[in-house]
């Protein structure tokens, strides 16, 4: 069982990566907005609590079955000790599991991702996305708050990967992380 951890800032492209590399590969894809978005529509607004007990739930019983692995993309706030935990929670997990968690670090620059924030593949994967004022308000927002880069050498962990994916194209990303971990390919 092997668990990725793809992360980054908003609009980097983490979701249609994961797209790519779950053509790729037997790992399948569970992106943050399979969460966010039925809550959004349930509740009217993000309910953290919410989001973070069905992504519990999930990512425990994916655990324990005989799947190749799991893609999931997140938002990882390298600013803020409770993001450092719950990446902590989630490799417990797995780990406890007898699995295998990787981490790759998708970054680009803000005016890149203004452009992707755009995209049509974005715009239909994710409803609260589609008012691009507001998505982009919230680019802004975060980048103000939050620290979503780390700094060279910040993340400990022998199975991770920092890679700009600014002029690569997704499938180019997907397959420069499919080299990196050896994945197994369908």
């Amino acid at each position: 069982m092997r668990l990725l951890i793809l992360c980054g800032a908003q609009a980097v492209g983490k979701m249609t990566v994961g797209q790519e590399l779950a053509k790729l590969t037997p790992l399948k894809l569970f992106h943050n907005h399979m969460t966010i978005e039925p809550v959004l529509e349930l509740f009217g607004y993000f309910h953290g609590p919410a989001v973070d007990r069905l992504r519990q739930v999930v990512f425990e019983e994916f655990a324990g079955t005989d799947n190749y692995g799991m893609i999931f993309t997140y938002v990882w706030a390298f600013s803020e000790q409770a993001d450092w935990d719950y990446v902590a929670n989630l490799r417990r997990i797995f780990e406890d599991a007898g699995g295998t968690v990787d981490i790759v670090e998708l970054i680009a620059p803000q005016e890149v991702r203004l452009q992707r924030n755009r995209t049509e593949n974005r715009l239909r994967e994710k409803p609260s996305k589609r008012d691009v004022a507001v998505s982009e308000g919230f680019i802004f927002h975060a980048e103000e708050k939050y620290r979503c880069v780390s700094e060279p050498g910040e993340v400990p962990y022998a199975n991770y990967l920092r890679l700009d994916n600014s002029r690569l194209s997704p499938r180019e990303a997907a397959e420069a992380i499919v080299r990196h971990f050896g994945y197994e390919r369908k």
